[in-house]
Formats: C-alpha cells, structure tokens, sequence
C-alpha cells in the first residue's frame, strides 16, 4: 500500500522517483578482509559533495562462500534501484571459479582479484607484476608502496584508496589492469583461478569515475 504525505495525500510514484539515485546505487559486498572494505569505502569517501544522494554506495561484510547469497538477498529488497557486487581474492579459495560463475548467473557482477587486491593497487604505480601467490604479493607490493610513498603499508589502513589516487595514477591502473585481463581473453584464457595476475576491480572503478566525471567536467 502506497504510503501517505503529511496532508493525508497518498504520495505520487513521483514522489518516490524523485529520491532514487540517478547516478546507480551500488551495493558492494566483500569478504572479512579490511582491506577491500576500506578501499570501496575510499572511493566513496573521494567523491565530489555535489554527487551525494546521486550516486551512493554501500558496502557491506560476508563470508567469502556467502558473498554471492548475502548481496542477493540484499538486491531482491529493493532490485530497480540497485548495482550489485561483490569483491574478493583468490588468496585460498578453492572454489573461487564457481563463486564468480554463480554471481554471473545470478546477474552479480564480480571484481575479483588473482591472487591478492594488492595486485590492483600495483597497478596504480605503474605496472601490475608477476606474482603468483598473495604471501609474495603482499610482501613485494608492500615494498613498492613504501618506495612510493615513504609509508609503511597496512592493510587495514582507511587512507588506502586516498594514498594511492595521491602517490600513484588511477586512470593508468585502469588501462593496465583492462589490457591485461583482455589479454588472457585473447589468448584463450577464460578462467578466472588462471589469470594470474589479474583483477577485474578496474570495471567497477572505471564505472563511477565515469559517472563522477561526466557530472564535474
């Protein structure tokens, strides 16, 4: 039942209309890893003032193997008005293929990263590296981050995302991190556990910067 205005009047569809984000409302799930959480919360936090009640973007917590079922509980209560995600790494998780088949399926969309998120943040000064495992991932990129930016890395840091759009290049993380995944595309390889190293993040980014963008010319 359509609920009433303070004249008794029940209120238009308009009404309603008038409040929904034009610009996408994004509802982000990640795993329990900081990291990722304070990252998207980054983004979020960066930005313009003029964009608020435009484009917003929740994030929210689950357990790697309920990613998929938490957001799409979350999206079925209100689905016209949401862009669902989720955003993990490949880290240990066997069954990291049938998680992001499963989303696709469901109409989720995926940013995942193989082996680590960390793989991502390389990309932001200047190359995304050969790493195969998350241990050696986070340990070299944690090297490079601190040649770059004179700071220990800590990822549980909240001034992740703010450090690395100032010590490093967004748009040139989202040109390296796009060539790479249509590379492995290219060559046959379609699976996410074997495109290594390789993140699907930049999608998502390069998305809202858009939007951002074009409104803030």
């Amino acid at each position: 039942m359509a609920k009433s205005n303070r004249t008794g009047r029940r209120k238009a569809r308009e009404d309603f209309q008038k409040r929904i984000p034009d610009l996408g409302y994004y509802i982000i799930f990640t795993d329990t890893k900081e990291t990722e959480e304070n990252y998207m919360n980054g983004l979020k936090n960066s930005l313009p003032a003029e964009l608020c009640g435009r484009i917003v973007i929740r994030v929210l917590k689950s357990k790697t193997d309920k990613l998929v079922e938490a957001c799409k509980k979350q999206w079925a209560a209100d689905p016209q008005y949401r862009q669902p995600w989720i955003i993990f790494d490949r880290d240990q998780v066997v069954n990291f293929n049938d998680i992001i088949e499963n989303a696709k399926q469901e109409e989720i969309n995926v940013g995942w990263s193989n082996p680590c998120i960390e793989i991502w943040f390389d990309a932001y000064f200047g190359k995304m590296h050969n790493y195969q495992d998350s241990v050696s991932c986070c340990e070299k990129y944690g090297n490079t981050f601190k040649h770059k930016t004179g700071q220990e890395y800590k990822k549980s840091s909240s001034k992740i995302y703010d450090l690395l759009t100032r010590y490093g290049d967004e748009t040139l993380a989202i040109n390296i991190a796009q060539k790479r995944h249509e590379q492995y595309l290219k060559d046959g390889i379609d699976k996410p556990s074997a495109m290594c190293p390789c993140t699907t993040i930049y999608k998502l980014v390069e998305e809202i910067r858009k939007k951002a963008d074009c409104t803030n010319p």
